[in-house]
């Protein structure tokens, strides 16, 4: 977006702080800085959050108390009243038109006082109340005003029309910004520069940006609608012409921003070219003690078809809780082993890193492949034994947290890396990771459903393979919802299901702000439930444990030695235990739904029934109620995903702000799904055919590309 200053100089409005419009200054700059408003352009793109229609002119008459009103009328009369109490004024003015009186009061503003004049002509809009004495004409406190100048025809922008209601903060009000913009408007509205190439407009049906801009503060009469409807409910559900122009620039340049990243990654990087399909791989598939599903099968032959190229492998590996991610990844460990290199598994706790590397250990050293885990904690000896196995090669499989990132720990020959729960990591750690190997493949493992649509844009400079199916002979989990009254209920089903041989988890919520008093309940609720169940070995393990503790109670768990056992959320994600048939999650009502739906994971893995109690005090918010509703309704990790996405938005769920994305301020990832997909086809077809946006056509493009995304394009995705 470009503003001709003169005719021979062209100025960005980025490069224009917000502090030199005219009526901002420093101080008011600062107060704009917590909006995240620096610039003359991002103003602009401050768009608005409701619009109020004032656009029906009433005649004084035809006002009735508790009404809303707009009306015109002229300056009869006005005076400002100081009161006893210190610097408190009132401000009075009464109004005429052809038909009646109005008389309005607004408070601690004296400088109305020189503002208005006799016989000047004012627009109003506020609610009518009755007049304080009978007879009275009607009143007003505090409405909005606008003055009218009737020697222009300047349009009203305050009221007498779709008016804009803007995020404000302290000393920056929906009218200061609705001045401003208009100010910048006026100023630079012919020269805003429209960035979407005329084709994909014209392909497309957009209206002009220029256009856009003006009708998303400003709209004019009736807003053109895409789906018609109402002027304003169009504007308020942001689905008029002018919100559906803005939310394509905003995810066109986002899929752009991911194309050029993966254009360039191939441009620039020479992966390694595996041999697959070894007789190692066909000795991990006639060890596994199951026949892999067809889903399975399906993404092995899309990875291998990957690892077998000489580009490096960029895959995101979606699956639901215990549909067999892990043995996937094993068969990218084992291409790669084959070839002569090394791989390093990364989880985001230490729990998890534990879990993988007893699962990978199982799977991979019957191969004759040696695995080793690194967290927090271990002693110096067992380190550096461990950093020589790393650094001579001897050491196949290396399984971590963040600890792997550190400097001192340097690969042989790092070839593979898998990235579990990539949505608790940052890009930096995703970035640091492959730069421990010269250009190493990359999967990506999660188990947070997300619809494909949006993962294309979250994880946008990866390839997408879905297991979309669960092992055969899995039963749904049953949910219920249970009342602190209900308690003993509870406990009777679960010692039905131990009395039977089956083994079950209690789970007690933990949470950063209350961490040491959820520990303490989780400590005493672990010696309560010995009281309850005497007859029951019941364990307890939570995240301030030593690993070789924790590792200690988890080995008498999968052993069957520990019957039942009391855990902090820590179990969250990673733990494989087939006979484990019943949970009850204590406070269910402090967890989000995507941490329940991966709670609920950790049962119902063998053949048997199991059931998930969600014990609750009752009451709660109608949120609440909806997230339980939901978990008792549905095993869909896919169907969960998208409620979750439309309670929580797409910001919070993806924690957007990690991936370097650029912000969106008009476009939302669940409300224009439709959109995304147009944007991401549109961007990746003006890629095939300028694949730096080199063009002279394309300067400007190329410009606010880099603009919006702060510099932040060497870091999106795994380079």
């Amino acid at each position: 977006m470009l503003g001709k200053t003169s005719e021979n100089h062209i100025t960005s409005l980025s490069e224009i702080p917000i502090q030199f419009i005219r009526g901002v200054g420093p101080k008011k700059a600062a107060l704009f800085a917590r909006l995240g408003v620096e610039t003359a352009e991002d103003l602009l793109w401050h768009v608005p959050r409701r619009y109020e229609d004032r656009s029906t002119l009433r005649k004084m008459s035809e006002c009735r108390p508790g009404e809303e009103c707009t009306v015109v009328g002229q300056v009869a009369d006005y005076r400002l009243i100081r009161t006893r109490r210190p610097a408190f004024t009132i401000f009075e003015a009464s109004f005429s038109d052809s038909t009646g009186m109005l008389k309005v009061r607004w408070f601690n503003q004296p400088y109305l006082a020189d503002l208005f004049e006799h016989g000047q002509l004012v627009m109003l809009s506020g609610t009518v109340q009755q007049g304080r004495r009978g007879g009275a004409p009607p009143e007003m406190q505090s409405p909005i005003f606008e003055i009218v100048d009737e020697d222009t025809d300047r349009e009203p922008i305050h009221v007498g029309r779709i008016v804009p209601i803007y995020h404000g903060t302290k000393g920056v009000s929906s009218r200061l910004i609705r001045s401003l913009v208009k100010r910048v408007l006026d100023q630079h509205v012919d020269h805003l520069c429209d960035v979407v190439p005329q084709d994909i407009r014209e392909r497309l049906g957009l209206i002009q940006f220029k256009t856009a801009m003006m009708q998303i503060h400003f709209p004019k009469g009736p807003a053109p609608r895409v789906d018609g409807g109402s002027a304003l409910d169009s504007l308020n559900r942001r689905r008029s012409n002018a919100h559906q122009r803005l939310a394509f620039d905003e995810l066109f340049l986002v899929e752009l921003g991911l194309g050029m990243k993966k254009v360039g990654m191939k441009q620039r990087a020479t992966g390694i070219v595996f041999q697959v399909g070894g007789p190692l791989t066909e000795r991990l598939r006639q060890h596994l003690p199951f026949t892999l599903m067809d889903a399975q099968e399906r993404v092995i032959r899309e990875m291998m078809a990957d690892m077998a190229s000489p580009y490096p492998m960029n895959r995101l590996l979606q699956g639901d809780v215990g549909c067999g991610k892990t043995v996937v990844a094993a068969f990218a460990i084992v291409c790669a082993a084959e070839s002569g290199y090394q791989s390093a598994v990364l989880a985001p706790t230490e729990i998890l890193a534990e879990q993988h590397f007893w699962s990978l250990r199982r799977l991979l050293e019957p191969l004759g492949l040696r695995c080793a885990l690194v967290v927090g904690g271990q002693s110096k000896a067992e380190r550096n034994v461990l950093l020589e196995g790393i650094g001579d090669g001897s050491i196949a499989v290396t399984i971590g947290t963040h600890a792997l990132l550190h400097d001192a720990i340097g690969f042989n020959r790092l070839g593979m890396a898998v990235v579990d729960e990539q949505h608790k990591f940052g890009v930096l750690q995703r970035a640091l990771l492959k730069a421990k190997g010269a250009c190493p493949d990359i999967l990506v493992m999660t188990a947070t459903p997300i619809p494909r649509t949006l993962a294309l844009t979250v994880y946008g400079d990866l390839d997408v393979s879905v297991i979309d199916t669960s092992p055969p002979g899995r039963k749904p989990i049953h949910t219920i919802r249970v009342l602190e009254s209900q308690r003993a209920k509870a406990y009777r089903l679960i010692l039905h299901e131990l009395r039977e041989g089956r083994q079950g988890f209690v789970v007690y919520p933990l949470v950063e702000e209350s961490e040491k008093m959820d520990l303490q309940a989780a400590v005493s609720g672990w010696e309560q439930l010995k009281g309850i169940f005497p007859d029951q070995s019941i364990g307890l393990i939570h995240g301030r444990m030593k690993v070789s503790e924790k590792e200690a109670v988890m080995h008498a768990f999968t052993g069957g030695e520990i019957r039942l056992l009391v855990a902090t959320s820590v179990i969250e994600v990673g733990i494989d235990i087939p006979n484990a048939t019943i949970m009850l999650i204590e406070h269910a009502e402090r967890y989000g739904l995507a941490q329940l739906h991966q709670l609920r994971g950790r049962i119902g893995r063998g053949p048997e029934s199991s059931t998930c109690i969600l014990m609750t005090k009752g009451g709660g918010s109608p949120e609440t109620k909806r997230r339980l509703d939901t978990m008792v309704s549905t095993n869909d990790g896919f169907v969960i995903a998208e409620e979750d996405l439309m309670m929580r938005g797409p910001g919070d769920f993806f924690g957007t702000r990690q991936w370097g994305l650029p912000e969106l301020r008009v476009a939302n990832l669940i409300r224009d799904v439709g959109l995304l997909e147009q944007a991401r086809t549109e961007a990746f077809r003006l890629l095939d055919e300028d694949p730096e946006l080199a063009h002279p056509d394309h300067a400007g493009l190329r410009a606010v590309l880099h603009r919006r995304w702060k510099g932040k394009l060497d870091l999106v995705g795994v380079s």
